[in-house]
This record gives structure tokens, C-alpha cells and sequence, in this order.
């Protein structure tokens, strides 16, 4: 396995065992949530979100293989590869734990953090595809429709990245007060955010797993 692959491995073990030992810190001390849920139901989400599930487990495989593939390729031939499929996969895996917190972050009742954090999720998945077809991230200036267009990303994407770019602090700030920024957003509007972000990590696994 290369370098660049036990990185990956490293990170996505260090993001499980990290939100593993939350959960166990939150069972030794219960209470009541602000949005009036208990812990215990917290801990059932996170219980489903810690596990090493599909995408986290397709990403090890992955990086395990194209690894291999690479090491062969790089003895063979001493000219690099344009795309980057093993940064590819790390920056994914990064968009998928920002796509976990999010949805810890609205059950907690704090909504732009859900939404905040649904906005970096798209961002790094869309990054992730720059970093496969163009071996490095493409500039950034909080304008997520730009970048989906600078990717390659399809209308009905380009229309969900438009849909989260809002709700980078930076440019949210400017009209709302931090206090009064979980009251702006519900928590209806939050799940429907998240729904925008899982449809864009659905769509940029697809290609990085593929390649």
C-alpha cells in the first residue's frame, strides 16, 4: 500500500474512533437536548452514522486497490498522471464526515451549523471531482454553482450547489447576526438541505468510486 493511501486509511479510522468516543462520552453523561430530545436518542443517530458503513468502507477498498494499481503504473512509467485518485478519495472522505456532522448538528437544533456544514460537504464533494480530473482543487470563492460548473457537474447539481452556497459563515454573516442565526433557519428547511448535500455526495461518489 502507498503513502498516500495510508493517509487515507488513517484519516477515515481517526474520524470513526473520534465520533465513537463522543457517543461513549454522551452515554456515561445523559441530559436533555435544546430541542428537547433526549442523549439517548443522539446516541441511537450516531450509533447508525458511526458504524463504518457503505461509502466509508468503498472508500478503504478503493483507495487499497488504485493504490496497488498506482504503485505498478509509477515502476512502469515515469510520466504522473493528470488526475489524482488517491487525493480524490481523501477529499471525498472529508465531504462524507462533514455530511455526518451535519445531520448530528440538526438534531442538536442548531440549524446553521447544519446548514453550514452542508454547504462544506457539497463544496469539498465538488472538490473531489477537481482533484480526480485535474490532479488539484479548483479556485474557490464561496460561489458553489461556479465551482459545479468548473467540474463538469450537471444542471440539476449545479441547481443543489446554488442552493447551499448561502451559508458559508463569511457571506451569511454579513445580514444575520450570529445569535439569530438558528432562528432564521428551520428545521425543516435544514433536513431539506441535507437532502441537497446527500443528493451531491451521491453524485460525486459515483465517479470518484468508479475511477
Amino acid at each position: 500500500m502507498g503513502k498516500m493511501a495510508e493517509e487515507n486509511m488513517h484519516y477515515l479510522w481517526a474520524s470513526y474512533w473520534t465520533r465513537t468516543h463522543i457517543m461513549a462520552q454522551m452515554h456515561n453523561d445523559k441530559h436533555i437536548l435544546p430541542n428537547g430530545e433526549s442523549e439517548e436518542d443522539l446516541e441511537l443517530l450516531l450509533s447508525q452514522e458511526v458504524t463504518l458503513g457503505e461509502d466509508t468502507q468503498a472508500i478503504i477498498a478503493h483507495t487499497t486497490s488504485t493504490s496497488a494499481k498506482d504503485d505498478d503504473e509509477d515502476e512502469n512509467s515515469s510520466t504522473p498522471l493528470q488526475g489524482d485518485i488517491q487525493g480524490a478519495l481523501a477529499v471525498f472522505a472529508e465531504a462524507a464526515q462533514d455530511m455526518a456532522t451535519a445531520t448530528v448538528e440538526l438534531s442538536l437544533g442548531r440549524h446553521f451549523a447544519c446548514a453550514d456544514f452542508c454547504n462544506q460537504a457539497a463544496e469539498k464533494a465538488a472538490q473531489s471531482i477537481s482533484v480526480l480530473r485535474f490532479g488539484r482543487r479548483s479556485p474557490y470563492d464561496h460561489d458553489l454553482r461556479a465551482l459545479g460548473i468548473a467540474v463538469g457537474a450537471p444542471l440539476n447539481i449545479q441547481e443543489k450547489l446554488a442552493g447551499l452556497t448561502p451559508f458559508h459563515p463569511e457571506a451569511f454573516y454579513i445580514n444575520t447576526p450570529p445569535e439569530e442565526a438558528d432562528e432564521v433557519i428551520s428545521a425543516e428547511q435544514a433536513a431539506d438541505y441535507i437532502q441537497h448535500a446527500r443528493t451531491i455526495l451521491r453524485w460525486a461518489r459515483n465517479i470518484v468510486l468508479s475511477a
